[in-house]
């Protein structure tokens, strides 16, 4: 979420002062439905550092659940970014006519039935329910549905979902009531379902996960925060499994009128569907999303005693901060820079390997050049790296976003294929990326980073490829 709007924009921002699966896959890697492209790699000219290769430390994918704009499924979900839908409309929770921004990615029809009962539906902050639903939809994928989930040692087994903004539905209610109608009349439930770290709470009350658990909120970098903290979890021998990701409900009317406050969304509102267009020059700020994406994550060794559905592995990441400005990107990309980086180091790969790169790329005019010039840096020949932004359909889902397009990564390796950015009309000159235009494109992944910014000038980046026994 990091980089409000360019300081030459009309609006200037109030904050401003305050400057200070691949090929041949193995047998118990879990298929595709969508086969995958016979490519032949771009030839690798610098050897590759070398990478984990201790089953104990090496970190793979078994699961992935969501909840979504385009609903709760995963292969559902991508086939829609693949079809470069967009998932923007007019916001209908509330009345929004008198905002200047008037539409969002919100979800519509969400249904938790056989997830979660229904007097804790009832109850339940919306951020809190994404969480629930997206996590126990991940462990069916992981093969650990129902009575499976007792094969595994519960206090091995532990959940680190994020979120950048807590039970925010709950929050305002709650200060409304006090304010309408005296302190009497705040739920019970209030402090409980507002305060970050619920969400991961909840869902191992709900498993009997007794392992690590806690959440971390960074903003829009959040969920791959929880990724990065989740995986050296399981490198250092804590847990066996983790569930990490990231949990989003803030498209209300306070939530909104915050992101107004601070000049950052686009207010686009005679054309929705157009309004987040990242790297087009006539982008005029991002457009608010929700919903949850997690993953099961597991050491290799765990996962194949059980004979666990490998997806993909994680080999490594990286989070740092710009310590610079609460909102504006460093103009010299230095932050950036040196997460990638070092989250290259750490997954024991060497820049010419990356072929793909899920941007952050919000829609705001000055975040998206800067990350761009970032990655510039680290990647000295950008001729065979296809870059895009998951972003110009479904909005930015704030600390559940880096999960979402977590799994849109993950699809991309599996698959074989990338979704477009859509709303690509006139790309600034100084990208110089593929950034998938408009159509979506067949691209054998051989590795791949996806990057997670945050107000605060948080930085993270986590890197996938497909797994290689």
């Amino acid at each position: 979420m990091q980089a409000l709007q360019s300081s030459s924009l009309l609006r200037p921002s109030p904050l401003n002062p305050l400057l200070k699966s691949s090929p041949n896959l193995p047998t118990n890697a879990k298929p595709s439905s969508t086969s995958t492209p016979k490519r032949t790699l771009p030839f690798i000219s610098a050897s590759a550092p070398k990478r984990e290769s201790d089953p104990k430390k090496r970190v793979v994918i078994t699961g992935m659940g969501l909840v979504s704009v385009f609903g709760n499924e995963v292969d559902a979900y991508y086939d829609k970014l693949l079809a470069g839908e967009s998932g923007i409309r007019l916001i209908d929770r509330f009345d929004a006519s008198k905002f200047p921004t008037r539409f969002a990615g919100q979800i519509r029809g969400f249904n938790s039935q056989g997830y979660i009962d229904g007097k804790n539906d009832r109850r339940l902050d919306d951020c809190l329910r994404y969480c629930i639903v997206a996590g126990k939809k991940a462990l069916e994928d992981a093969d650990l549905g129902g009575d499976r989930l007792g094969k595994i040692d519960k206090e091995r087994a532990g959940v680190l979902v994020g979120t950048g903004m807590g039970g925010l539905t709950v929050f305002s209610d709650g200060v409304q009531a006090l304010i309408e109608r005296g302190y009497r009349k705040i739920t019970p439930f209030f402090i409980p379902y507002a305060i970050t770290n619920m969400g991961s709470a909840v869902l191992a009350i709900e498993l009997g996960f007794m392992g690590p658990n806690y959440s971390i909120s960074t903003a829009c970098a959040t969920s791959n925060y929880c990724f990065y903290a989740a995986a050296n979890h399981i490198r250092r021998g804590e847990a066996d499994l983790m569930i990490a990701g990231g949990t989003e409900a803030a498209i209300i009317p306070i939530g909104l009128g915050g992101f107004v406050a601070c000049r950052a969304l686009s207010q686009r509102n005679d054309d929705p569907q157009t309004a987040s267009r990242p790297w087009d020059k006539e982008r005029d700020g991002f457009v608010m999303g929700e919903g949850s994406g997690v993953l099961v994550l597991e050491s290799l060794e765990h996962a194949m005693k059980r004979g666990a559905p490998i997806i993909a592995e994680y080999l490594g990441g990286a989070v740092n901060c710009d310590a610079y400005h609460m909102t504006d990107p460093r103009a010299d990309g230095l932050g950036v820079s040196s997460c990638i980086e070092r989250s290259l180091e750490d997954a024991g790969v060497s820049p010419e390997e990356v072929n793909y790169i899920n941007a952050h790329a919000t829609s705001t005019p000055a975040g998206d050049v800067a990350e761009v010039n970032a990655i510039k840096k680290v990647f000295k020949n950008t001729s065979e790296i296809k870059m895009n932004s998951t972003k110009s359909m479904i909005g930015h889902c704030l600390g559940a976003a880096g999960g979402l397009e977590a799994i849109a990564s993950v699809k991309a390796i599996n698959t074989g294929w990338l979704h477009p950015t859509i709303n690509q009309f006139n790309l600034e000159p100084s990208v110089e990326f593929d950034t998938v235009a408009n159509k979506k494109q067949q691209h054998e992944v051989n590795v791949a980073i996806s990057n997670s910014f945050g107000f605060g000038g948080h930085n993270s980046v986590v890197v996938f490829s497909g797994f290689k026994p």
